[in-house]
């Protein structure tokens, strides 16, 4: 695989597909840019070589062609700050407009496509519709490890017209280094912090990690189920009641592995799923009909901040609690401030990406942890052992001609 760093990108025009989904509100402002500045080092990379820049991405889940709310026209301005260049944009991601608009480019100067998913092409990895994308550039840079699982035109077909000059991103070469890291150098104690609504989605990791962890924190929706398959009561708490047997054969798995796994012994509960609802700490397992579990209780929060502030590697994937509501977002906020601590006393933190990032970007810490991912269900899919499609479409079959 090529590095960025190992390709000269001089009188090149480089085809580069970013993560740019970037949250819009309803002025089609941009709710958070981390996704656009993950990507920026790669792109002046590009122009520093003298090189030029097509970036191409989707936006949201346009439905059967473009939609207004989805053009990636909004941001044309957010990017032209960022670089302080002119942006040119092509209301098409294929075509003669698009082609012609590419092939004008001088160095120095960047051309961004319309949204690649108001093709149903793109989703469906056509080898027609990657072809007329190739003809966007003379080398391809995957930089979107956020949707490297997918295995669509632009991040696993489009890399076959670029059989020697395809090239991994910064994003992308520093999610697989730091995934790496959890999965195959970390220093002990070695803490996994688990949480989000549901044991399902993150099944396949958890167990790839009772091989590698010390210890296994699990919170959020998902500890209600554990609660309840151990014969608690959780009121209206979040449960996958299939999942229920898999939840008792994890604990068993762990005590035969020697790891120890920490669940909530204390919960924030609520009488609905609003922010301002009457809340009460209650035992775990112990929630009244009428009531349901929305954060962490702060005798857990005790125990969880511990294990993670004496851990030297952390891997975070998911909140503690409801965090869109700030009256429910304590524990996660906790755990962040843990995770934070624990790193500058020396840990490795990885956090996850989702909530958790979330988390740690608006507390404004997310420069006091080691790697905060982008990746969300990419990191996931690369942490259960899976082969990524756009990962994959990077490899090179020959000697690479750079």
């Amino acid at each position: 695989m090529i590095t960025i760093d190992q390709y000269n990108f001089q009188g090149k025009r480089a085809l580069v597909r970013v993560d740019f989904n970037v949250p819009l509100n309803s002025n089609f402002e941009i709710t958070d840019d981390t996704r656009i500045r993950a990507a920026v080092p790669t792109i002046r990379k590009i122009l520093n070589d003298g090189g030029s820049v097509v970036l191409m991405s989707h936006l949201g889940r346009p439905k059967g062609g473009p939609e207004e709310k989805y053009s990636l026209k909004h941001l044309l301005k957010p990017l032209e700050e960022t670089f302080q260049l002119p942006i040119q944009f092509a209301p098409d991601c294929i075509g003669s407009e698009a082609v012609e608009m590419a092939n004008n480019l001088q160095p120095g100067q960047i051309l961004l496509v319309e949204n690649l998913r108001f093709h149903k092409e793109e989703e469906q990895g056509n080898q027609i519709f990657a072809e007329k994308l190739s003809l966007l550039g003379e080398v391809y840079v995957n930089d979107a490890f956020g949707t490297a699982h997918r295995a669509h035109a632009s991040t696993a077909i489009v890399a076959d017209y670029f059989p020697h000059d395809k090239v991994c991103g910064s994003v992308m070469q520093a999610e697989l280094e730091n995934a790496q890291r959890v999965l195959s150098y970390a220093d002990r104690p070695y803490t996994a912090i688990m949480g989000g609504a549901k044991i399902s989605d993150k099944i396949q990791v958890i167990e790839q990690l009772l091989d590698r962890v010390d210890n296994l924190i699990i919170g959020g929706g998902m500890s209600y189920t554990f609660a309840k398959a151990q014969g608690g009561t959780i009121g209206n708490s979040l449960l996958e009641e299939d999942k229920q047997s898999f939840t008792l054969e994890l604990l068993k798995k762990a005590e035969e592995k020697g790891v120890k796994i920490y669940l909530p012994s204390d919960t924030v509960i609520a009488d609905a799923f609003d922010n301002n609802a009457n809340t009460q700490v209650v035992t775990s397992g112990t929630i009244p009909d009428g009531w349901m579990g929305l954060d962490i209780g702060p005798d857990t929060i005790a125990t969880f901040s511990e294990v993670v502030r004496t851990s030297k590697t952390i891997l975070w994937n998911g909140p503690m609690g409801v965090f869109e509501f700030e009256n429910f977002a304590t524990g996660t906020k906790a755990i962040a401030e843990a995770v934070v601590e624990a790193t500058k006393n020396g840990a490795y933190s990885l956090i996850g990406g989702g909530d958790s990032a979330a988390a740690v970007t608006q507390m404004g810490h997310s420069h006091d942890v080691s790697y905060v991912s982008t990746g969300g269900g990419a990191l996931l899919e690369y942490m259960e052992g899976k082969q990524l499609p756009g990962v994959l479409a990077l490899q090179m079959e020959e000697t690479p001609l750079t």
